[in-house]
């Protein structure tokens, strides 16, 4: 099997096989473009924990026959192995979130939004500001306001 070599933004080289890479769509794509390059490709927006828990990934999922099919489904189960996966600090399900996207590996940034939208349902926005440590820039007479406002349409609580 063909390897890749892979440098994280710290200069980090990471060897993985061909087909991992190829989950990546702009790995894909850009090996497809020049063929077997025999060096490094350099990935400056990826850090080498991130890399390490994307190509994790990846491994993982080697075998997924519909890898790359949409599942725009929110709703959809998420795999225990997957749920295990993204039981990371907001931090890190942060920096999973832009690797993915700028990986273009669809199935984990569907993974990894799916895990914030998890963190947010059923939540007030008391509650949301707490999880995510936002503050409240309202004053409580924006807040009735928007309240007021929010109350005048359907499915608002």
């Amino acid at each position: 099997m063909p390897q890749v070599v892979l440098t994280s933004s710290e200069g980090t080289e990471f060897t993985i096989d061909r087909d991992i890479a190829d989950k990546s769509m702009l790995l894909k794509c850009m090996l497809d473009d020049i063929g077997e390059i025999g060096q490094a490709v350099p990935l400056p927006n990826v850090s080498g924990p991130i890399l390490t828990k994307v190509i994790e990934y990846c491994t993982h999922h080697r075998s997924d026959p519909n890898f790359q099919s949409a599942n725009d489904d929110v709703q959809a189960d998420i795999g225990e192995w997957d749920l295990e996966y993204c039981k990371v600090d907001q931090g890190t399900l942060y920096e999973l979130i832009l690797a993915a996207n700028y990986l273009d590996i669809k199935p984990l940034l569907d993974l990894t939004c799916k895990t914030v939208a998890n963190m947010i349902k059923a939540k007030s926005p008391e509650e949301i500001r707490k999880t995510f440590n936002i503050t409240n820039d309202f004053t409580p007479e924006e807040e009735d306001q928007v309240r007021r406002e929010n109350g005048k349409h359907p499915g608002s609580r």
